[in-house]
């Protein structure tokens, strides 16, 4: 095969298969990263839910953190796929690549064999010196020299050649070998998390079924929570009224308009700060889930019931220190029945409300910074750990978990 053959195969085979392989790692890295992730929420939610289940009492903390697996459980299975479809494409591109080489080596040996047997016929019979000598004119004694030189280089650059194919085509043998590998590891990998899958949604079907049996109870301990968020409500709504009343740091510019934020330099810089860092706020617990979205939602058991939140419920272990997302003022530490001790920091015109503590570590007036613990989570007599986080821009009610940064 001549020299420029064989490049043009390297060219159009090798080479975008080293490029697809050289973006394989960036893909593979990220997919690790987020199956790291999910692997680390799955055991917050085990460990949570190991929590709710030893009160051997069905409740709907254990609804969210088996909802919380199973989300996070496919959401595994879905890396798992990309990871195997990328495979399978790198696996294709190597193969075509083996099919190519292997047919160029055949064709490299066959051109060999040619060379090899016309020369051995046209020059390996006859003494190499006579052919020189017996050369009519200097000239012709000339061009023999260099045909016998050509002859000798050809013959070694085809060899090369084909010392180069086979060496290509073992490495491309060998790396379609690992991914075949790697492959068969993710297919185990993805059966048994299928299997864990099925295993949760039988224990979310058995959970829901029997919460469903304890209807008027649910239905009790909602409108307890609706009660309680009635008088968080009021509780913030007052102390925004209160700095009215100091003539501070709030003004009501109409009596149709809402209450709106007069800010000193010091305040005005640090609301600025705090508007900057809009999805990169640190989480107000270390470990947890959000077991309660923000805004008016259907109820997990109570098909026809409707639950409102004004921020976000953050499901956790017992135990968990609760924490500023972001420096600021202390407002209040109160004790809200329903919704234990909560603890309000202003930020400018933003205010954070952290309720259902346990205990407070904090008092009003003290300065705080991002991730200065502020108390302690409180346990219901469920076994569920659970922070009730609300985010405020004066009196309007934001979703927290917009501000937060991803997990």
């Amino acid at each position: 095969m001549a020299k420029g053959k064989s490049y043009i195969l390297f060219v159009t085979l090798i080479i975008p298969l080293f490029c697809f392989s050289a973006q394989a790692p960036k893909r593979k890295a990220q997919w690790e990263k987020e199956k790291r992730e999910l692997l680390k929420k799955i055991k917050q939610a085990q460990k949570i839910l190991a929590e709710t289940e030893s009160k051997k009492k069905a409740s709907i903390g254990q609804l969210n953190a088996i909802n919380t697996q199973i989300e996070a459980n496919e959401l595994f299975i879905q890396s798992i796929n990309h990871e195997i479809n990328a495979l399978d494409k790198e696996i294709s591109q190597i193969y075509s690549s083996v099919t190519a080489l292997e047919g160029d080596l055949a064709q490299l040996k066959k051109e060999y064999a040619v060379m090899i047997y016309a020369g051995s016929k046209a020059i390996n019979h006859i003494n190499k010196l006579i052919f020189i000598f017996s050369s009519t004119s200097f000239n012709q004694l000339l061009q023999r020299l260099r045909y016998l030189k050509h002859y000798t280089k050809v013959r070694k650059r085809q060899f090369d050649e084909i010392a180069k194919v086979k060496a290509l085509l073992k490495g491309q043998q060998v790396a379609a070998e690992e991914k075949r590998k790697e492959k068969q590891a993710l297919l185990q990998q993805q059966n048994q998390e299928k299997n864990q899958l099925v295993a949760l949604k039988q224990k979310q079907a058995h959970t829901i079924a029997t919460l469903n049996k304890k209807r008027d109870e649910l239905c009790k301990e909602l409108a307890t929570r609706n009660a309680a968020v009635k008088r968080l409500n009021k509780l913030i709504t007052d102390v925004v009224q209160e700095e009215v009343k100091k003539g501070g740091s709030v003004q009501k510019a109409s009596s149709k308009s809402t209450n709106v934020v007069t800010l000193t330099p010091t305040a005005k810089a640090l609301s600025t700060n705090f508007d900057e860092n809009r999805g990169k706020l640190p989480w107000p617990v270390n470990a947890g889930f959000v077991s309660g979205k923000f805004g008016t939602r259907v109820h997990s058991v109570l098909s026809k019931v409707m639950v409102e939140n004004l921020g976000i419920d953050i499901q956790s272990n017992k135990g968990e220190v609760a924490r500023a997302v972001f420096e600021g003022t202390i407002k209040a530490v109160v004790f809200v029945p329903g919704m234990r001790k909560v603890v309000i920091i202003q930020h400018g015109e933003y205010h954070t409300v952290y309720a259902k503590l346990q205990s407070t570590s904090v008092k009003v007036g003290q300065h705080v910074k991002a991730k200065d613990p502020i108390g302690t989570l409180y346990t219901d007599k469920n076994g569920i750990t659970e922070l009730q986080f609300q985010l405020w821009k004066n009196n309007q009610k934001l979703n927290p978990e917009l501000w937060l940064m991803k997990k």
